[in-house]
């Protein structure tokens, strides 16, 4: 491999994505965009639910077991009502996501220590916010039951029986935020879908221009043109991947528990696996508009859907957590979760970081060989 000539073709290459202002703007602005948008607009926690009430006994006892809810983050009290009709109406225009219905016999019930219904309609079109909300629910009524209990047993200085004290600790994220877990995981989407984006059109838009049989007449080799053309992406891939941590920590104030040279090492063999992946894309295809097309299916959809950023692997099908081993960024999202957020050391994340250099050598090798049979 002669230097010289890699350096020519870095360097030529470099001139283009310089004079190329949509390159550009591909490669630096568009993950500032991603992360702006998906940091602030994704979000898993659900706090405020918008709650409606119809409280038919409008007694103290009621007042204080709405104030638990009123009380709680978790829920928003939009206002009080009288008749279901308006409390449907608020469902179906989505205004409230969870209606009460307090019977109308809460407190005498609660007096004569005898159940007291309370109804809960739920908006269940969105399946996972219901659920989480019904969850919550749940809690502060048991809460409110204990009280209850502790209260009567009082009254007659009875004891309350032995129960178990669950005292639980979250270790890495201790305010179960959904950001601190979100944004890791898109730094390694946003890395692989710009990367493959990036290197996608360099080959096919050599081929297009008709450049591409001026290489072929030169004494450059194969593996000399897919380093020439790598070197500029791979540092425009380092700049966004240090925009990226830089928004992290200032912008999102996401704890950084592990090693930053560690962060880097790991993450540069991943973007040299999504740069080389865009390379084999842009070698196989045979236009930009295939070329682009090809990496966004390669890249995002896997990415976004099958590497475990927002939903839990464990979850899916026992067909597709198969298939979610040929992601790699499955392995790298893993790797930037115990990096940022465990603090964990190569000792922990040998498999992936393995996992992930099988991936990067064996793409290198699909574009060397593939790129010879363009070629020769």
């Amino acid at each position: 491999m002669n230097l010289r000539r890699v350096k020519a073709l870095a360097k030529k290459e470099f001139i283009h994505v310089v004079r190329d202002p949509r390159s550009l703007a591909m490669a630096l602005v568009i993950p500032v965009l991603l992360l702006i948008l998906f940091g602030f607009a994704l979000s898993l926690d659900v706090d405020n639910v918008p709650l409606a009430i119809w409280d038919q006994d409008k007694t103290q006892i009621s007042a204080d077991f709405i104030r638990k809810f009123q009380g709680s983050r978790y829920f928003k009290i939009i206002g009080y009502f009288d008749n279901y009709k308006q409390l449907e109406e608020m469902i179906d225009k989505s205004k409230a996501l969870m209606a009460m219905v307090i019977d109308i016999r809460f407190s005498k019930l609660i007096q004569s220590n005898q159940p007291a219904p309370v109804q809960l309609i739920i908006d269940g079109s969105d399946s996972g916010t219901a659920t989480i909300a019904l969850g919550y629910a749940s809690a502060l009524t048991s809460g409110y039951n204990t009280d209850l209990v502790l209260r009567t047993l009082s009254q007659f200085d009875i004891s309350p029986p032995a129960s178990i004290d669950l005292r639980p600790r979250v270790w890495f994220n201790e305010d179960l935020k959904s950001r601190n877990f979100i944004i890791p995981g898109l730094i390694a989407v946003i890395i692989m879908i710009i990367s493959a984006l990036l290197t996608s059109l360099t080959v096919a838009k050599e081929r297009e221009t008709g450049t591409m049989e001026q290489l072929i007449s030169t004494p450059v080799k194969a593996s000399e043109l897919i380093l020439g053309k790598f070197i500029p992406y791979f540092v425009i891939g380092v700049l966004d991947l240090i925009i990226a941590v830089a928004m992290a920590q200032f912008v999102y104030h996401i704890p950084f528990r592990g090693n930053l040279a560690l962060l880097f090492v790991l993450s540069s063999l991943f973007l040299t696996g999504s740069l080389m992946l865009g390379m084999l894309i842009s070698i196989t295809a045979k236009n930009q508009l295939m070329a682009s097309q090809l990496a966004m299916l390669a890249t995002f959809l896997p990415g976004f859907l099958l590497s475990g950023f927002a939903w839990a692997i464990s979850n899916m099908p026992t067909a597709i957590q198969a298939i979610t081993h040929l992601v790699p960024a499955r392995y790298f999202i893993t790797i930037l979760r115990g990096i940022y957020l465990k603090g964990v050391g190569i000792k922990v994340l040998a498999l992936d970081a393995f996992l992930l250099l099988v991936f990067t050598v064996t793409i290198i090798v699909l574009s060397n060989a593939k790129f010879k049979k363009k070629i020769f």
